[in-house]
């Protein structure tokens, strides 16, 4: 079983950045995709970024060109990297891991973290 843990949310104004973790520990067998969802309150949850196991960064429409998916060399951390951050980038943010596609589809995720929240308020 893979266990997933992510960091790294809080509050920020518009307009500014914020870069969340998600460590992944646990037995492998394999290179498996990893992504990023996340929930706002009242909504579903979305898909926002994945890197499959060959390392191709796949970018929701809704943040592509300010949010970066990326991992480290040792490949047991996932990275996103949030720029121009807006109000609608509220939200509950998953780490998520899987061999399934499609990437954006949540049921393609075996694995889930339990979370961090992002605030993007003045």
């Amino acid at each position: 079983q893979v266990l997933l843990e992510e960091s790294g949310g809080g509050l920020v104004q518009p307009g500014g950045s914020l870069s969340l973790s998600c460590a992944a520990s646990g037995p492998t067998s394999g290179d498996y995709n990893m992504a990023w969802f996340r929930q706002a309150p009242g909504e579903e949850r979305r898909f926002v970024a994945a890197l499959t196991g060959t390392e191709i960064p796949v970018h929701a429409e809704a943040v592509r060109g300010r949010f970066t998916i990326s991992k480290d060399s040792a490949g047991n951390t996932l990275h996103l990297r949030m720029e121009n951050l807006k109000s609608e980038d509220t939200a509950m943010y998953y780490c998520a891991a899987g061999w399934s596609t499609p990437l954006t589809w949540e049921a393609s995720y075996e694995y889930w973290g339990r979370g961090t929240q992002v605030t993007v308020s003045a």
